[in-house]
């Protein structure tokens, strides 16, 4: 029988990475022997993905979010000394309120002096509602507490960061300069990949002497990630375009999977643009269709014929 592996990301705002993950196996079980990985990019949902692989501990601090406003935020404590934060469990993008302008990444500051001293620290940025390069979490933070691998869900560096993710932050054209002008302190860092995400953290976390790691290449290095024992991969996310592989997790599994000459194939709700040399399909869009989809696609994948 034939061997699969289900590693989704998330479709934000509709399911977990780990949700998608079950709902395609639940297709694919019926004609393969399926496992389930899911995958993250070091954005929202990155800890979940990570807690049952790693066998972490969840732990939970006080902090404020972009706002002010009190908010309790975890963190993973591994079984080797090493800790896993997410910056999106401090500061997240909240569809409520969307203002870049007032958004600060002091509550990341605050979720990092919680964990102590850590062995190593890993970290993962995307998915916050900042766009101020840092300068709040450089108010409480001047000393990062451990060596600390960044996870960059996206690897572009500063000098683009705002013309390429302000807006999806609720900027409007007038806000523009005005945060280009935040980072620009930051400047030693305009060309470095990866120093533009999460509005700027990246920068100022390498500032303090952070190693910033494409965040999916990270993550899935962590998860043992290995395609070579399985006739077929199949993974996707909520939108495919061009940015799926440029630092998301779908594109570095279809990487991956190329490598080591094993079918992939990406599924999107929506696609943008198809993911290059890789089978791309698309969902119906309908969010409140997706886990059928997903059961639907493996399903389908089987019927189009089993690969092995």
């Amino acid at each position: 029988m034939p061997r699969t592996l289900a590693c989704p990301a998330s479709l934000k705002g509709v399911l977990s990475a780990r949700d998608a993950a079950a709902a395609l196996a639940e297709g694919l079980h019926r004609w393969s022997d399926v496992d389930e990985l899911p995958v993250a990019d070091g954005g929202e949902g990155t800890l979940d993905v990570l807690q049952p692989v790693l066998e972490g501990e969840w732990r939970e601090a006080d902090v404020h979010d972009a706002f002010g406003r009190p908010r309790r935020a975890r963190w993973l404590e591994l079984p080797t000394g090493e800790a896993a934060l997410e910056a999106a469990e401090a500061i997240p993008l909240d569809p409520r309120r969307l203002d870049p302008i007032a958004a600060s990444s002091r509550g990341l500051g605050e979720l990092i002096l919680a964990v102590g001293r850590p062995r190593h620290l890993h970290l993962g940025l995307g998915g916050t509602a900042n766009v101020d390069a840092g300068a709040g979490l450089l108010e409480v933070v001047d000393e990062l507490p451990a060596p600390t691998s960044v996870a960059c869900d996206v690897e572009v560096p500063l000098i683009d960061a705002v013309r390429l993710f302000a807006a999806q932050k609720g900027a409007t054209a007038e806000q523009l300069p005005v945060l280009e002008a935040r980072l620009s302190t930051l400047a030693e860092y305009a060309d470095l990949p990866g120093a533009g995400a999460a509005g700027g953290l990246g920068g100022a976390l390498a500032s303090l002497g952070a190693e910033l790691v494409p965040g999916a290449r990270l993550v899935l290095d962590l998860l043992g990630f290995d395609a070579a024992p399985y006739d077929l991969v199949v993974t996707g996310e909520g939108t495919v375009d061009a940015t799926t592989v440029r630092g998301k997790a779908p594109g570095e599994v279809a990487c991956r999977c190329r490598a080591a000459g094993v079918r992939c194939v990406v599924f999107g709700g929506r696609v943008a643009q198809p993911v290059p040399d890789v089978e791309t399909v698309v969902l119906s869009g309908d969010p409140a269709r997706a886990r059928e989809d997903l059961t639907e696609l493996g399903l389908r994948l089987g019927r189009l014929g089993a690969p092995g």
